[in-house]
């Protein structure tokens, strides 16, 4: 498995289809997250950025991975394969409830 890094580009006017889809977009990170594949999601304050880590088995895996987001028929994708990628949230191990 690789970790990607991608910069996604939103359009700086959202129309109406545009926002029409957003709960899907909401809906279908939210699946991601709950396999995952998913590993962050950020917005800009601007709304014209987001910031994404995915795990894929290769390149191709990855871009259907993006072709299934509702919304990239308005996104301005690049990504990075990732070396590695840290966060305060894998520096403990999961909770263990009883």
């Amino acid at each position: 498995m690789k970790e990607y890094m991608i910069n996604i580009a939103l359009p700086l006017e959202w129309t109406q289809e545009f926002v029409m889809k957003i709960q899907l977009q909401r809906q279908h990170i939210n699946k991601l997250f709950d396999t995952g594949k998913l590993l962050s999601y950020s917005l800009s304050e601007d709304r014209s950025k987001l910031w994404v880590i995915l795990i894929a088995l290769n390149e191709n895996d990855l871009l259907n991975m993006l072709s299934q987001f509702p919304l990239i028929d308005y996104m301005d994708v690049e990504y990075t394969e990732l070396m590695f990628h840290n966060t305060s949230a894998n520096m403990f191990p999961p909770l263990i409830y009883n």
